[in-house]
């Protein structure tokens, strides 16, 4: 797990590193944000943080860490400052740590893409699945595919995951560009 003893701060003033975070049976981590209509939602599509604290519930119950990371550090002086997130956490309830991103270290180390953008790691510290949160953005789905809840069941159920990469889908992360 790239950076694991690396402390960032939460919205409720702690620093905490994804080492912190880990539990019994592994961390699922979530690059989100405050803005992105994936996350949030828009009159088309309902956005997945409507899901967080529920995902949250299941993966504290199959001992597994939840965190959610803005890495959007071209926005940090605007909708995804720290005070920003402290007002989006709040106002959306999340039960999880929610923590900043400095200079989207972690995005680049993880490779991440996208808000929001899935990494779900073992308790080896091995990446076991990567992608979205589900398929409910594809509007000619013929099926509903819960790939992350999916994947905390079969930690629960220490069974084969099925599905352990999927494209991401969000808007990308706002890194600061550099000459």
């Amino acid at each position: 797990m790239p950076l694991m003893d690396h402390k960032m701060e939460a919205t409720d003033g702690k620093q905490l590193s994804l080492g912190d975070l880990k539990q019994e049976n592994g961390l699922i981590v979530i690059f989100s944000c405050n803005t992105c209509p994936f996350v949030v939602g828009n009159k088309d599509f309902p956005g997945w943080e409507i899901q967080y604290n529920d995902l949250y519930r299941s993966a504290s119950e199959a001992k597994i860490g939840f965190v959610l990371i803005n890495s959007n550090e071209a926005k940090r002086d605007h909708e995804d400052s720290m005070e920003a997130m402290k007002k989006h956490a709040s106002d959306h309830n999340y039960s999880m740590p929610y923590l900043l991103d400095k200079n989207s270290e972690l995005a680049d180390a993880f490779g991440a893409k996208t808000t929001p953008h899935v990494y779900v790691f073992n308790d080896q510290d091995k990446l076991i699945y990567k992608g979205s949160i589900d398929n409910s953005y594809d509007n000619q789905r013929t099926s509903e595919q819960y790939y992350l809840k999916d994947v905390i069941q079969s930690i629960s159920n220490d069974s084969k995951i099925k599905i352990n990469d999927t494209p991401p889908r969000g808007c990308s992360i706002k890194r600061v560009k550099t000459n």
